[in-house]
């Protein structure tokens, strides 16, 4: 059983991505890690060739500013890299999601156990998203967040990154696409989503925002305004402990965020929402982007 990682990224010294620690956090697991580095103004592929590890291969990718629609270029990133992979399991991680090194043996484990599992198409993680700095998250189960997304799956099954490439999807037969059968494992992805400091987090949300609007929207959005940290879900002191990949980036980097410097404001049906969750633990019109296969007894 060999297991592939891949991965893309542009201009990730610029925009502050910590894409070589996503690829380090990877590399215990895998037999390769594929990195696709598109067109970038900086030196995000020397920052990749100066891992230094013989299982990186790297392929480089034109930058499309065409298609600046609903994050499509996203996935055709990803499933350039994927196109690339030859493992049995493809391990995905974006630019700013690193894995914990006391996760790998769970991930391992489960990728033996539902190897020869047919039903099984992925594997399903946990999801801890930092915001302000690296002292907070998003509280786990709140409205306004994803809480679980596959990011490893079985190649070989037609599968392939699908919308803005937050999910996978499977090809069945000629025409008919699919929800992947995913089973939850008890992994997280440490998702490193705005914890820059305003005026980085300003050049990546500008950055990433052209993804999906045209220079009018930008113009309009951001201006000449300060930037505003702006949360519709609560957020909470993260108690745990970061990957080891991350400490030093962040002793370098960490700002003194408080929640009280953002914008937090919670739309009431998320309010609803939000307490049937704490009280039953059920979680109606949530979207998945996958079928949860139930556990095993």
């Amino acid at each position: 059983m060999r297991i592939s990682g891949f991965t893309f990224i542009r201009n990730g010294v610029l925009l502050d991505y910590p894409f070589v620690e996503s690829i380090r956090s990877m590399l215990p697991l895998c037999d390769e890690v594929i990195v696709v580095v598109a067109t970038s103004t900086d030196e995000t592929l020397q920052a990749v060739v100066r891992i230094g590890d013989a299982r990186i291969r790297i392929f480089e990718h034109a930058w499309d500013e065409t298609l600046r629609s609903k994050g499509q270029l996203l996935a055709k990133l990803t499933n350039e890299a994927l196109r690339h992979v030859t493992g049995d399991w493809a391990l995905y991680l974006q630019a700013d999601e690193v894995l914990h090194e006391n996760d790998l043996p769970s991930i391992m484990e489960a990728a033996r156990r539902y190897y020869t599992d047919d039903d099984t198409d992925g594997l399903l993680f946990h999801w801890y998203h930092f915001v302000g700095n690296y002292d907070f998250i998003g509280k786990p189960g709140s409205r306004g967040l994803y809480h679980h997304e596959v990011r490893m799956f079985k190649t070989g099954r037609n599968i392939f990154s699908f919308g803005d490439a937050q999910g996978f999807r499977r090809l069945k037969g000629k025409e008919k696409i699919q929800k992947l059968n995913a089973r939850l494992i008890p992994a997280y992805v440490y998702h490193y989503a705005k914890v820059r400091g305003p005026e980085r987090e300003q050049l990546r949300a500008r950055a990433f925002s052209r993804l999906w609007h045209d220079d009018q929207w930008i113009a309009h959005r951001f201006g000449n305004q300060n930037f505003e940290y702006r949360f519709s879900f609560p957020i909470i002191p993260f108690n745990g402990t970061h990957p080891a990949v991350m400490h030093e980036r962040i002793r370098q980097r960490n700002w003194p965020f408080t929640p009280a410097m953002a914008r937090i404001r919670i739309p009431f049906r998320y309010r609803l929402l939000n307490a049937l969750f704490r009280l039953t633990g059920w979680r109606p019109f949530e979207f998945r982007n996958y079928r949860l296969l139930p556990a095993e007894g």
